[in-house]
């Protein structure tokens, strides 16, 4: 499966880990998923979020 986040669509980024000597190495940062069962029209399923959508309330948890 992708490491995305199904309520805001955040993916992994990327960019360099630069060393003290200037090197330059490709680095992929991801985000923080958790798998979470929430309520989704009606059903629950188990979803995909990032931390940030949880903390925001973005996510309904099912019971």
């Amino acid at each position: 499966m992708a490491k995305v986040c199904e309520i805001c669509g955040k993916k992994p980024t990327t960019g360099n880990n630069v060393s003290h000597a200037h090197n330059k190495t490709r680095k992929v940062w991801y985000p923080n998923l958790q798998k979470v069962k929430a309520v989704n029209n009606g059903t629950v399923r188990s979803i995909k979020v990032c931390t940030r959508c949880i903390r925001a309330g973005a996510v309904t948890k099912a019971i």
